[in-house]
């Protein structure tokens, strides 16, 4: 059976020296959760546009789950609004 696609997401900004940690984080919760994580993608404080960066790249590879490390990595430290089709899966809520 196919697994079903995802995306990682985070900003290297708020990651800090977590980056690694984080990254490895959203690898092994997709993994648990059955998710085929395709790529992750990693934005910091002065990339352009970020969330419309992000909806396209959802778009390009078909998926819509996307894994993060906490909402903080969004701006406000919520979903946006854009965003709210997709489901958003937060490590920091699904620590074991």
């Amino acid at each position: 059976m196919a697994r079903t696609g995802a995306v990682g997401y985070l900003r290297r900004d708020i990651a800090g020296t977590r980056q690694q940690w984080d990254e490895t984080q959203i690898r092994s919760l997709a993994k648990r959760l059955g998710f085929d994580l395709r790529k992750t993608i990693t934005f910091c404080a002065r990339t352009e546009r970020p969330v419309e960066r992000l909806s396209a790249a959802l778009g390009a590879l078909g998926v819509d789950t996307l894994f993060v490390p906490s909402l903080d990595h969004f701006d406000g430290g919520e979903i946006p609004a854009t965003l709210r089709a997709v489901t958003v899966i937060t490590v920091s809520d699904n620590a074991a």
